[in-house]
């Protein structure tokens, strides 16, 4: 592999649950575009779903039902942001103790 090309944390997993990566040596890429989109609107879903979830948790008579429904869906929500979160993540120029940008490979 080019030692340009990055591994980048595609934010959806494979039919069997496991992480997508995708290999680019840059920005730009339909897949990279893609993958920018998906994650934009899965952080716009979970704002969506706390919205929600503070009206049924604010609500003391809430039914258990539906406060079930809403951990599960927070839950959802939680792990595509930590995605997100962890796919940028590794996509900042690590520094090094003098604060210098060093090249990040794949972790």
């Amino acid at each position: 592999m080019d030692p340009r090309t990055k591994l980048r944390l595609l934010p959806w997993s494979s039919p069997e649950g496991k992480p997508c990566f995708l290999a680019t040596a840059g920005e730009g890429g339909y897949l990279s575009r893609l993958a920018d989109e998906t994650e934009d609107l899965q952080l716009a879903d979970g704002l969506d779903v706390l919205v929600a979830a503070r009206k049924v948790l604010d609500d003391p008579l809430s039914p258990n039902v539906e406060v079930r429904y809403t951990a599960i869906r927070l839950s959802e929500c939680l792990a595509d942001a930590l995605r997100v979160a962890e796919s940028r993540g590794r996509r900042l120029p690590a520094t090094d103790d003098a604060g210098t940008e060093e090249t990040r490979g794949p972790r």
